[in-house]
């Protein structure tokens, strides 16, 4: 029984991402989620209480998903190699996903599932922060409030990234934003902690 019960849990969370995926969060309900499972909507209401719960739960999933992603891609490599790995990492998985991304990311949701969305700015601002506090370890970047810098690149790369996703206001470049945007966003990240390339200068005199 246990089996099984575990086995419908899974089908039902399944269903629920992929439906999200295809049409984001205002276009899920527990029916569909029911019917795409392959159960009973009560079976839903059995794991979930309501559509609230489910989301909850589905989004810390692929929220610890997207985190351990990044976190993985900037473990290693200069300061500048793990603040490049986050950005590209996140933005191309998001671009990859862009329906899916815009739900995480932007698309208006219950208050509970918006409690979930504010977890992982919080993960990607740590994940910038330690990338950026390896490359002043290390006297590559400048001494600098690594916090400070790991939020305000949160907030640009989000932003930017949102501008080009389905949903959002003017998302007339999302179809090459792979090819111009993730770069963009690399250099300007880069620049925002203090990386000068090789044989550059800041102008400023000690």
């Amino acid at each position: 029984m246990q089996e099984r019960l575990d086995a419908q849990r899974e089908a039902i969370a399944a269903a629920a991402v992929a439906l999200l995926s295809e049409r984001g969060y205002s276009g899920l309900s527990v029916s569909a989620v029911a019917e795409r499972a392959g159960v009973a909507t009560g079976s839903v209401y059995r794991h979930y209480v309501d559509k609230s719960d489910l989301m909850v739960r589905i989004f810390r999933e692929l929220c610890d998903r997207e985190v351990e992603a990044v976190t993985s891609a900037a473990a290693t490599g200069s300061g500048a190699d793990r603040v490049s790995a986050v950005v590209d990492t996140f933005s191309r998985r998001a671009l990859r996903n862009p329906t899916l991304a815009y739900a995480l990311l932007a698309e208006p949701v219950d208050a509970a599932v918006d409690a979930e969305r504010l977890v992982l700015r919080r993960a990607f601002a740590a994940a910038f922060a330690n990338a950026v506090r390896h490359g002043v370890a290390t006297g590559e970047f400048p001494e600098q409030d690594v916090e400070l810098t790991a939020a305000a690149l949160v907030g640009a790369v989000g932003e930017v990234l949102t501008g080009r996703l389905p949903g959002a206001a003017d998302g007339r470049h999302r179809h090459s934003a792979a090819g111009s945007t993730v770069p963009d966003l690399v250099t300007l990240a880069l620049r925002a902690a203090g990386h000068l390339p090789s044989g550059t200068t800041s102008g400023v005199k000690p």
